[in-house]
């Protein structure tokens, strides 16, 4: 726009900054780097999370859902996660306003239940299904990895043993091409993966990763099957049924090396 006009571009940035948008008379412009609270929209069902919006700096913001992530959206924006300068935040908004909040939507951190309670003492607290396939989707490369450690312990054990006996060591080549290690290196997506996505090469190599290592596709099995129950369950009633069977199949996995 700048270049269209023929004026610089950093000086029509500054100058719509200075006396257009109204930024030296901003009401928050004082405490804009610790906190911003919009309590015009607050709603009654909210969602409450931390991300980091720059520089590995830690935000918690609070949303409006019926917003949907549009205009309207942003009800609490507050640098980092200690519960209680988020809630002295929070508590700038009138008590009788907190209290029309049906729910709140969080992760499983202490800090976030800890928030909900204190500021919203009337409001149901939903636990972010994202969350809870997150905690799933983590153990699959902490049992990946392990194994691939112990690939790693196998073949410089081997490789000394070679020096040893004078002979020329040889890694055990697999089907596909890929040693041992290079299998649990290369298997990394895979896992992240539906059945249904996975390419050809990607399935010759998720079958010999199962063959050898049955604790990881039991791992694979169960992570895929809670995605299954979220994803295809509308039912609330029947939707409890099947998480308690899942979490059956999860103690019968007890005593692996699976820890979901």
């Amino acid at each position: 726009m700048g270049g269209f006009y023929g004026v610089n571009g950093r000086a029509l940035l500054r100058h719509y900054r200075d006396f257009q948008s109204g930024f030296k008379n901003w009401n928050q412009k004082s405490h804009a780097e610790k906190w911003l609270l919009y309590p015009q929209n607050l709603g009654v069902h909210l969602s409450i999370d931390e991300t980091s919006l720059c520089n590995g700096e830690f935000y918690t913001i609070l949303t409006n859902k019926s917003a949907k992530g549009c205009k309207g959206s942003i009800v609490a924006i507050v640098a980092g996660t200690k519960a209680e300068e988020i809630i002295k935040v929070l508590h700038k908004i009138p008590e009788r306003h907190r209290k029309k909040v049906k729910e709140i939507t969080l992760d499983m951190a202490g800090n976030m239940g800890q928030i909900a309670k204190r500021c919203f003492p009337r409001a149901v607290r939903v636990i972010d299904r994202f969350h809870v396939q997150k905690l799933a989707v983590e153990a699959l490369p902490e049992v990946r990895i392990k194994h691939r450690w112990d690939a790693l312990d196998a073949e410089n054990e081997a490789i000394e043993q070679a020096k040893v006996t004078q002979t020329e060591y040889e890694p055990e080549v697999l089907s596909n091409g890929d040693t041992v290690k290079q299998l649990l290196a290369h298997s990394r997506y895979v896992l992240y993966k539906k059945v249904s996505d996975w390419t050809e090469s990607q399935k010759q190599r998720a079958e010999l990763l199962f063959d050898r290592y049955p604790d990881l596709k039991k791992a694979y099995e169960l992570t895929m099957a809670l995605g299954h129950i979220f994803e295809h369950t509308n039912d609330k009633l029947y939707g409890l049924a099947r998480l308690a069977k899942w979490h059956d199949r999860i103690a019968e996995a007890k005593g692996t090396t699976i820890r979901i």
